[in-house]
């Protein structure tokens, strides 16, 4: 049986992950309405795996006779000023969940619980390849910025070539 400590925790972060699905989306439906489909597409998928996360914990709170208590899920932001803010944005995200998650393991410390702190090594490891990813985005649309979109096309047309 988990503590209710950490059972509200966890339906806090249930509630945290459906926000970052939901502001993902928004960001995907900003990139929609200017035709930028890749960008959407992938904050689309992006969003998908926010869900993904909230049912893991979902799944694991039952999993550990937890009752689940879905939360009021905040509006979003539906307006940036560039891709790069939009993208700064998804790293700074990305960055405040990895720090709760952080905490969640904390208290699975502090109250010995050993299932809690094997299931959250997986989000741990996780936050690690999204705050990498949305870095990367990042420099790509820094040097997009820097000098023009043309050497990303260019990186892209050359990474193609296969050797014979």
């Amino acid at each position: 049986m988990i503590s209710k400590i950490m059972q509200d925790a966890i339906n806090e972060q249930i509630k945290n992950e459906l926000y970052s699905a939901y502001l993902y989306l928004a960001m995907s439906a900003y990139f929609e309405e200017r035709n930028l489909a890749g960008f959407a597409s992938w904050l689309r998928v992006q969003a998908s795996e926010e869900q993904e996360h909230a049912m893991k914990f979902y799944d694991y709170l039952h999993d550990r006779g937890g009752q689940v208590v879905l939360k009021a899920i905040e509006q979003p932001p539906a307006e940036w000023k560039t891709n790069l803010e939009v993208f700064e944005q998804v790293l700074e995200h990305e960055q405040k969940v990895t720090s709760l998650i952080n905490k969640l393991y904390e208290q699975a410390l502090k109250e010995n619980d050993y299932p809690s702190q094997i299931m959250l090594q997986w989000f741990i490891n996780e936050q690690v390849e999204e705050e990498k990813n949305a870095s990367q985005i990042i420099e790509n649309l820094k040097l997009i910025d820097a000098r023009g979109t043309a050497v990303l096309m260019l990186d892209h047309d050359l990474g193609k070539r296969k050797s014979e």
